[in-house]
């Protein structure tokens, strides 16, 4: 078998050693002429496939000073810098304590070569429906920060993805922080993924579970698909069905039948049927480790 491999095509290459400088270049980017990257795990691979158009320019962020942090504060909660990389999300102390289910999402992209490479902002603006860092986000109400030459605003992760491949930054912008509100003592969480080769594929299904739960009886619970719809999603009919009410083996049987008929995942890499099925038995999973505590 004859394999062809595509040279990458031609584009200027842009590094500006300040934030200011980098909203800059961006100011006038209506034609979307420049591209942004910071680890370029997702962008170098679409361009030399040609998967996406070639654009004049493409402007890295690595090297920009005081982006890689991971803070957090009990009133604020926790931030993520946009080169923060995935690999020191998944092993950060504070992360794995705080927020499990996003730690676990983390250490399930692909390895720990092009983990020490990506970022965690850029994994959520290549806005793919596979991505792992994404359901457990989104079932923790985080928001994105955007920059751009003309100033700030704020987007929940909701409203940032707009389809496959797809957010809602403006031409210009930047993310410079995912931003995830405190969790409510108490609140655990847990982030499943199906693939056939395990973090080195992408997820043919991700569920996150988040809740708190109280002798028995769910406080509140998030539930995030991922992989089964055009973007990442919210089982809210599911949520639903289980908040206030007591978390059995009968209610959780109940709420992943519900989370599967919310999902609309493609035939490709698998059948629609049997993504739903695991999507149901996912979410089954984890609720029972929210009532195994």
């Amino acid at each position: 078998m004859v394999v062809f491999y595509r040279r990458m095509p031609k584009f200027e290459y842009l590094k500006p050693g300040s934030l200011e400088g980098a909203l800059n270049i961006l100011k006038d980017n209506d034609a979307q002429q420049f591209r942004v990257y910071a680890g370029g795990t997702d962008l170098m691979p679409k361009l030399k496939k040609r998967d996406i158009e070639v654009p004049r320019a493409v402007v890295d962020l690595k090297g920009l000073p005081n982006l890689d942090y991971i803070r957090y504060g009990d009133e604020e909660g926790l931030s993520i810098g946009a080169l923060a990389t995935v690999y020191d999300v998944s092993n950060s102390p504070l992360v794995k304590e705080k927020y499990p289910a996003l730690a676990q999402g983390a250490a399930s992209i692909a390895s720990v070569h092009i983990q020490n490479r990506a970022t965690i902002v850029g994994n959520i603006c290549s806005a793919s429906p596979s991505a792992d860092s994404a359901p457990s986000l989104l079932a923790m109400g985080a928001e994105v920060r955007c920059l751009s030459h003309a100033g700030e605003r704020t987007l929940s992760l909701d409203n940032f993805f707009a389809g496959p491949n797809k957010n809602n930054l403006l031409p210009g912008e930047i993310v410079k922080e995912i931003r995830v509100p405190p969790l409510k003592p108490g609140t655990k969480g847990v982030y499943l993924k199906l693939s056939p080769r395990g973090k080195m594929d992408l997820a043919l299904v991700g569920v996150a579970v988040v809740g708190r739960v109280e002798e028995n009886r769910v406080r509140e619970v998030c539930i995030s698909l991922g992989g089964v719809s055009p973007t990442p999603v919210r089982a809210c009919l599911a949520e639903n069905e289980l908040n206030g009410t007591n978390l059995d083996e009968r209610s959780i049987i109940r709420a992943a039948e519900i989370a599967s008929g919310e999902c609309s995942p493609s035939f490709r890499r698998a059948s629609v049927e049997y993504r739903c099925m695991m999507v149901e038995v996912l979410v089954k999973r984890g609720l029972q480790s929210l009532l195994a505590g």
